[in-house]
């Protein structure tokens, strides 16, 4: 597994969160992963 930090923008702010992913894993995976988790803390508040 590596670390990889993914800046996202959500709702007009940008914000910087980590995914954990094996090292084959799509890019495009890895910023989906990111959203979901950027979206899943933020869309409550």
């Amino acid at each position: 597994m590596v670390q990889v930090n993914v800046k996202v923008t959500f709702e007009g702010k940008n914000y910087l969160t980590n995914v954990l992913a094996t090292p084959n894993t799509s890019e495009e995976e890895i910023y989906r992963l990111a959203f979901e988790q950027v979206e899943k803390q933020w869309k409550n508040n």
